[in-house]
């Protein structure tokens, strides 16, 4: 990414600079040298590092205004966003749409409902009855005795259905439920998981759910098809499969509610995927075989800053700081 070097530079052109780096780092797409050339630009002056850290951490907020524009014609939300005057003279909406957004109406829509690298909630998280923000977890207690546990990013919805049972709607992340002698059903994805008592716990990653029983016993079902899980057994399902019955250890699956996360021979690249869940900010991972090594770990929620510290020692990993909590692993 080339930008023009005119020393420091005014205001206005580092921010709209900084959000040109921003947008190409949450692209996916940025190379070594493009992440090293960012590097030398925030290094030119504390101002740059600034805005760079600015753009950042205002890229995470832009949910509410992408909210907005879900909820009308796309052109129409688009044209009103452009003619809206600027409510803060740093970095407003009309500088935001000045960027690679803007080049797009279908891709203001499009990260609307997935945003790059998970950096703010989608529509529909924001709209959930509860949700959690990064590295936040939250208790519901429910009628009679039944329990929802909310890990990190992760929005729900709660009602009770036409049987008198605890309904709950899964709409992204990770929660461990329990209930007694009374039904609880959880919908994620297209699957939807049943019992009157037992403790289990759920996770939906987009179509991508995994459900674990910890004890008692529940039942799963998807487009006709069903399996009854009991105590440490485990299924994942997608769009319209429901995968096989498999043995875990689910102790290590729900160790976030005891403030921990284990790794037992996992690639590196999931490692550093599940971390970034509990991670303001993002660490990126250039090393595509440094991504397939296996590691064996556990670290502690709120320690989070020793994985890269372990990385370093363990694997010889090059670690580069940015501005914004980003770390770059080479």
């Amino acid at each position: 990414m080339e930008h023009a070097d005119n020393g420091q530079g005014s205001g206005d052109m580092i921010r709209r600079e900084a959000w040109d780096w921003v947008l190409r780092l949450t692209s996916g797409e940025a190379s070594r040298a493009e992440l090293a050339d960012l590097q030398n630009w925030c290094a030119r002056s504390p101002l740059h590092a600034d805005a760079f850290a600015q753009a950042n951490e205002r890229w995470k907020s832009f949910g509410p205004a992408l909210e907005n524009m879900a909820r009308q014609p796309i052109g129409q939300s688009l044209a009103a966003l452009i003619a809206e005057k600027p409510t803060r003279p740093l970095m407003g909406r009309r500088a935001f749409l000045g960027g690679a957004l803007a080049a797009s109406v279908a891709g203001a829509a499009v990260v609307a409902v997935r945003p790059p690298l998970g950096l703010w909630p989608s529509v529909t998280e924001m709209a959930a009855d509860y949700r959690t923000a990064t590295g936040e977890q939250r208790h519901i207690a429910l009628a009679d005795t039944g329990t929802v546990e909310m890990n990190t990013r992760t929005s729900l919805n709660l009602s009770i259905d036409l049987a008198g049972i605890d309904r709950i709607d899964l709409i992204a992340g990770e929660a461990a439920f329990a209930t007694r002698a009374k039904g609880m059903a959880v919908m994620a994805g297209n699957g939807r998981t049943t019992t009157d008592t037992a403790n289990f716990s759920v996770r939906c990653d987009g179509p991508n759910v995994t459900v674990t029983c910890v004890e008692g016993e529940v039942s799963v079902t998807l487009h006709g098809a069903a399996v009854t899980l009991r105590d440490n057994q485990q299924v994942a399902y997608a769009t319209d499969r429901l995968g096989p019955l498999v043995p875990v250890e689910a102790a290590v699956v729900t160790g976030w509610r005891e403030g921990e996360l284990y790794f037992k021979n996992e690639p590196l690249s999931r490692v550093i995927d599940e971390v970034n869940r509990y991670r303001v900010g993002h660490i990126v991972l250039m090393n595509e075989r440094l991504g397939r090594r296996r590691y064996t770990a556990r670290f502690k929620l709120d320690r989070l800053e020793t994985v890269v510290t372990q990385l370093e020692a363990a694997f010889g990993a090059r670690v580069t700081k940015l501005p914004g909590a980003i770390l770059v692993i080479t």
